[in-house]
Order: C-alpha cells, then structure tokens, then sequence
C-alpha cells in the first residue's frame, strides 16, 4: 500500500466541516476539534445582521474557506459582475485560505435554475470556460477552485470523458478542483462508469480540496441530497482517492437533515481516521497556501 506524508502538502489544512446555523452557539462554546470550515458564500453576501457577527467570530477562531453556488462559470450569460463585486468583498473580510464554486452552469438569459447543471464535454465547452475562469481569476486576484458537479444526463454533443475535460480546464486557465467523492459515486452510478477510472484520471496537481457527502439511492439511479450520511461505498472510494492525492483538505458537507454537531463531528473523524491509516494527519498550522 502506498502511504503519504501530508508534509509534503502545504495545502493541507486538514479535516473540516460545513459551517450551518444550526450550530453557531455550539461551535463557539465548545470549541471543537475541527481543523476548518466552509462557509456557504451567498449566506454571507448581506451587509450585516447575525449571520454577519457570528462570521466575524468564526473568522477569529478558525480558518475558514468559501464554497459558492451562484457564480454560473459555465453559463453563455454574461458573467454577473455584481456578484463578483459582493464576492470580493466578502474575500477582503472573511480572507479565506481558498475560494469555490462549480464547475457548471446554473442561469440562462438572466434566470436562476438554482440547480448546478452539467456541461457538455467539447473543445468549445473548454474554450468558453477557459476564458471565463480567468476573467474570474484576474478580477479576485487570485485562483479559484471549481467542483465536479452530479449529473442525471449527459449530452450527444460530449466528445471526451469528464476527467479529461477537467484536466484541460484547470491545465489552460490555472484554476484547480475541489473533488467531490460523493458526486462522482452518485456519477457513475447513474451514467455507468467506474468511479475509480474517473478519480484515477484525474491530474494530481490539480485538486485542493474533497467533498464527502451522502446521498439518496433509489437502486435505479441516485440523486445527490446531502441529507444522508456519507455511505460506505464513498467511503471506499475515499480512500483510493487518498491512494492516488495524499494529503488533500477534506470535509463532510450536510444541507438537510442535519443532525447534532457531536454527530457530524464523528463523521468527520471517520474521514480523519481512514486518513491516519496512509499517514495522512492534521497539520500543525494553518498557514496554507493554494499556489504550489
């Protein structure tokens, strides 16, 4: 088996969850062993209130990483220069380790989905991302990462396999990816691929970061909920992510049914303890950057 040394990452910040509401005042009690969180972007995106103050204390306390819904990067829509403007803003006050969003298309002629929707797989696809990334890139000033999205369908028009095209996207425009493990599972159930090919395929130098995550199986298909906890076929497929990355950021993101802080918390030391087995362990600091 091969083993990792997370010295050898300084990217890693270790094992993180997603910070909800639901556990503010919990969070800030008791101050639990968590190495980060990632904050949802378009909670924030407010000029002031209780989301605002307790961000603040967050900040003090942790370090934290930004995961955003809306920014369309795929879409034919012009990119939405206000919410970059609100996006840099939040960036100068929260001065996350990294910021996200998906790799995806949500909004046509102006109007919001509100679903991450799959992109077809063609050079012109590239083409077109490509550029818009690095519109986004030179106005933050900084490199953005971009998650795997879910899909249900899949388009004639695909020339080439999702690894593939992530690869040339992050190899063209400098941006790298945030993995979800749960999305390429819930991927290649419905579309009948391996998902061990997909994360074998992956360039290594590209991913900052993992997504756990659980889902609804339906035998058939599988839909992406987060309102599960993470199964253990995504479990498996964690740990040859870990085989092929080493030591990459992670974390358990749940948006529905969400239990008490003490049980996501087991969750994640699950994550933490796979990760232990490679010697792959928390780092001592935080001092994380996303240019190697």
């Amino acid at each position: 088996m091969t083993t990792h040394n997370n010295q050898m990452n300084d990217h890693f910040l270790g094992f993180g969850l997603g910070l909800r509401s639901q556990h503010y005042e919990y969070i800030l009690n008791n101050q639990p062993d968590v190495d980060w969180f990632e904050i949802l972007t378009e909670n924030y995106m407010i000029d002031g209130g209780k989301p605002m103050y307790y961000l603040d204390a967050f900040v003090e306390r942790y370090p934290l990483v930004m995961h955003g819904v809306s920014m369309s990067i795929g879409s034919t829509d012009k990119l939405n220069r206000d919410y970059l403007k609100k996006l840099k803003q939040l960036i100068q006050r929260v001065k996350p380790k990294w910021i996200s969003d998906h790799m995806c298309w949500t909004s046509a002629k102006q109007i919001n989905s509100h679903d991450l929707l799959p992109l077809p797989y063609t050079s012109e696809t590239v083409d077109h991302l490509v550029n818009r990334i690095k519109q986004v890139q030179d106005y933050l000033e900084q490199p953005i990462l971009l998650e795997n999205v879910s899909s249900y369908l899949t388009y004639k028009e695909s020339k080439t396999t999702e690894w593939d095209f992530l690869n040339e996207i992050t190899r063209q425009s400098g941006c790298f990816l945030l993995l979800d493990i749960n999305n390429i599972y819930v991927s290649a159930r419905n579309h009948g691929f391996d998902a061990k090919v997909f994360i074998d395929g992956i360039d290594r130098s590209s991913v900052r970061q993992f997504h756990l995550a659980g889902h609804s199986d339906f035998d058939t298909y599988v839909i992406d909920t987060h309102d599960h906890d993470v199964c253990q076929s995504v479990w498996d497929l964690y740990d040859h992510a870990l085989e092929r990355f080493g030591a990459i950021s992670t974390m358990i993101e749940r948006d529905d049914n969400i239990p008490d802080f003490p049980d996501l918390l087991a969750e994640m030391n699950q994550a933490r303890q796979i990760a232990k087995s490679k010697n792959i362990e928390s780092p001592s600091t935080a001092n994380v950057k996303v240019h190697a």
